[in-house]
């Protein structure tokens, strides 16, 4: 049988019968190590590969330094601050979650811990005030996306990791989608809280309340700054400023706003712990399982299933971002990002797309994933929060799956920019 056929099956039907996605992708990954009759070592030695790069040393420190950050305080006061920009209009609450979200995105990194640090905190004010649980769990589910695109983002060091791009230029790409995109989902909560008359507040907006909540969260709006300013003055690499940001997130937890306990500091350590040995386990596989698409010289037979577009490339871009919603919807984020970036990539650089545009690209389809059922871990968590069912949270984020898609069939047409501040801070990558 012929070997790459061969190997989507399995990774397709034991898929399809529950195992979990890195054995799918190991046992494909052997079988066509089988097929062409190479050691199995060839397994092992691709997975420690995958582990041997220092720059992953960056995901577990950012995973631990929000989890500092939120368990130290800042979230509240992000949201305070939040609260004082917008939240006197109608709709006040959800428009302050989706601000908070895009704030603690830049602490976190990951998408599922910012729905769940912020949303814990905004999903029962929103529900008091007159939300609706499914539309109080939607906004939470589409904010906290964000944490995937706002550096530090760990969806964008996992890419970088698997295609050698650089993590600096990544996150200077992010940052513009990032803010329109939180634009955008201020827009269609506002939109939405007028038409069903959500929310709303008497007091007019205060600028003086809003800089005593600067002042009170400088500490808190401190931390990118530091974190994003060291990386780009040069004064610190992205690993060594994953690094800062632990040593940020405890010195501020601890001494100044007084809020990061012993126990905190446990609870931060286990499930940084149970994040990374998990990212860990996925990256060794599904390494594997990329080494294995390598070798049957899989992008090359991409080339030619989409040679009727090769002079479009906005619809190989589109036809991508179809099959990345597609597979988001059955395969978790880490897994996706490393599999189809070595079975993309080669191809989009052979037609000359910018690879960091690909990139921003790749991560943006990945954050429809945490949106879409079944496997929607952003739903997940809002559901839990918002105590309503994962089905009627699917119902409520879907006028928030626009401004996604929005952006990317934009990106898929011009992405000059998406690498306008890469270009600008970095020159023009050749």
């Amino acid at each position: 049988m012929n070997g790459p056929l061969l190997m989507g099956i399995i990774f397709l039907v034991t898929m399809a019968i529950g195992v979990p996605i890195p054995f799918a992708a190991g046992l494909a990954a052997i079988a066509g190590v089988y097929i062409i009759d190479m050691p199995m070592t060839l397994l092992a030695q691709s997975a420690y590969t995958a582990f041997e790069s220092f720059p992953l040393v960056t995901i577990p420190l950012f995973v631990l330094a929000g989890q500092l950050m939120e368990r130290g305080g800042m979230s509240n006061h992000l949201i305070n601050i939040s609260k004082s920009l917008v939240g006197s209009f109608r709709g006040g609450m959800g428009m302050v979650t989706v601000v908070a979200c895009m704030f603690f995105a830049a602490l976190s990194g990951s998408g599922p811990a910012t729905t769940a640090a912020i949303g814990s905190i905004t999903i029962p004010g929103m529900i008091k005030e007159g939300y609706k649980p499914r539309f109080a769990g939607a906004i939470a589910a589409a904010g906290g996306a964000l944490g995937s695109m706002i550096p530090p983002s760990n969806l964008l060091i996992i890419y970088a990791l698997s295609s050698d791009q650089s993590i600096p230029r990544l996150f200077l790409a992010g940052i513009v989608p990032g803010i329109f995109l939180t634009l955008l989902l201020l827009l269609v909560t506002f939109v939405l809280s007028v038409k069903y008359k959500f929310g709303g507040s008497d007091s007019a907006f205060s600028l003086g309340l809003l800089l005593r909540a600067l002042w009170a969260g400088k500490w808190a709006i401190g931390a990118p700054i530091v974190i994003l300013g060291g990386i780009y003055s040069g004064l610190f690499t992205p690993t060594e400023a994953a690094a800062v940001a632990v040593f940020y997130g405890l010195f501020v937890g601890l001494f100044i706003y007084k809020e990061l306990s012993w126990k905190g500091m446990y609870e931060s350590l286990k499930f940084t712990a149970v994040v990374i040995g998990t990212v860990l386990f996925i990256l060794g596989s599904s390494k594997a399982f990329g080494q294995m698409v390598t070798l049957y010289d899989i992008p090359e037979q991409i080339s030619t299933i989409f040679a009727i577009f090769e002079s479009r490339t906005w619809m190989v871009l589109l036809v991508i971002g179809i099959i990345y919603i597609i597979a988001g919807m059955w395969i978790e984020t880490v897994p996706q990002v490393i599999i189809f970036t070595a079975v993309f990539f080669p191809y989009v650089q052979a037609l000359g797309i910018d690879p960091i545009l690909f990139g921003v690209f790749t991560v943006m389809t990945c954050e429809v994933g945490f949106l879409t059922p079944p496997i929607g871990v952003n739903l997940f968590v809002a559901s839990r929060i918002s105590n309503t069912t994962i089905e009627d949270v699917s119902v409520g984020v879907i006028p928030f799956l626009l401004p996604y898609i929005g952006i990317i069939i934009l990106m898929a047409f011009y992405g000059g920019w998406v690498t306008f501040l890469p270009d600008l801070f970095y020159g023009t990558q050749l």
